[in-house]
């Protein structure tokens, strides 16, 4: 494990909408990535689970990022969703190897599984997982209901999530589900996002949270609250947390991030976040 407390990071690196809040009017497209690893400690690789990249770029994003930057690539879901976890041994060997030159800068690989994964395939996870070499850093999540019935399902789940030292991510979607549908981008996030229970467990040293924030600020301060102090919790238990920060069309998720980091600095002692490559030079503007 590194030096650093806590990773906080958003759910991609590159956003139309960023061009002059974040990076800076002159940043091409293809500097994104090195900018936004400047900010931020690690970023939720969305794009792999919907496309396996050619190796070109495997190799530009780990020329664009640095020895602390940590990724975490969802495996393809070719494999999670579609084949739910069978069979998928030459396919999952081929993504790897793509991979291999980030590697070292992965902080977790992300199983993320479908509603329809349930309590009768776990089986077929623990399975899946042998695939690994021990000791991995994998992070599997689960959308399925009786995962977060607090009965025998969710019980067998998380004891052989401690025994393997895989983390648990825990998704807190309360924010988004709380916002009136009002316009597109929340009830396009309302229809495609888990509304499941937040259960705040680490079943290993890298716990993930996915907050997916409310479009009105105050209330994502209301919601963030009571990870103001689990997150401390875990850190002062020498774990290292991993918080991605979503917003439903993420156009104001750097700034959101910013502002739930400087309230949990208020809690633990944590380096501060580098201005926005737009900002450099000028003080950073606070969403609270």
């Amino acid at each position: 494990m590194d030096d650093l407390p806590i990773r906080f990071g958003l759910t991609m690196w590159s956003h139309n909408h960023w061009q002059q809040s974040f990076y800076g009017k002159s940043t091409q497209a293809n500097q994104r990535l090195e900018k936004y690893a400047r900010v931020f400690h690690t970023v939720e690789g969305n794009t792999t689970f919907y496309a396996t990249p050619n190796p070109t770029t495997v190799r530009n994003w780990y020329n664009a990022t640095h020895d602390q930057f940590r990724f975490t690539f969802k495996l393809p879901q070719s494999i999670t969703h579609q084949q739910m976890l069978r069979g998928c041994q030459a396919e999952l060997k081929s993504f790897m190897l793509v991979m291999q030159p980030l590697h070292e800068r992965i902080g977790q690989w992300t199983i993320q599984l479908p509603a329809a994964f349930g309590p009768q395939h776990l089986a077929q996870l623990q399975q899946f997982c042998t695939l690994f070499p021990p000791d991995y850093p994998l992070g599997i999540e689960v959308r399925h209901p009786a995962f977060f019935a607090k009965g025998d399902a969710e019980k067998a789940l998380n004891q052989w999530l401690i025994e393997r030292g895989y983390d648990r991510i825990i998704m807190d979607s309360r924010p988004v589900f709380a916002a009136k549908p009002d316009n597109e981008a929340i009830i396009d996030a309302q229809m495609k996002k888990p509304k499941v229970p937040v259960h705040a467990i680490a079943t290993a040293q890298q716990p993930m949270v996915r907050f997916i924030g409310h479009p009105q600020e105050q209330f994502n301060y209301e919601f963030f609250s009571p990870w103001l102090r689990k997150l401390p919790q875990w850190i002062t238990e020498g774990k290292q947390p991993y918080v991605m920060i979503h917003t439903a069309d993420n156009i104001v998720a750097p700034e959101l991030a910013t502002g739930l980091y400087q309230q949990l600095q208020k809690s633990v002692t944590l380096p501060d976040l580098a201005p926005f490559p737009a900002q450099s030079g000028q003080r950073q503007i606070s969403m609270f």
